[in-house]
């Protein structure tokens, strides 16, 4: 998964923090949307992928955040 993240484009720190990701590999699209979620679910899965200054970020600085990693 790693070397097709890359081949995609994607950094390599962004590669590694997907494909380690402990959702890697899975299909789906069955996940609520982040404007769905709460704060804390959004601050977990920030935390969860290594988004650095999560703590201070709003709900709509978390979506970003998360769109964007």
């Amino acid at each position: 998964m790693y070397e097709a993240l890359i081949d995609k484009g994607y950094s390599k720190q962004k590669a590694t923090r997907i494909a380690n990701s402990e959702d890697s590999g899975k299909k789906g699209g069955k996940s609520s949307k982040y404007e769905e979620r709460t704060t804390k679910e959004l601050y977990d899965k920030a935390k969860q992928i290594g988004i650095d200054g999560r703590s201070k970020m709003s709900k709509k600085e978390l979506i970003q955040a998360l769109r964007t990693s």
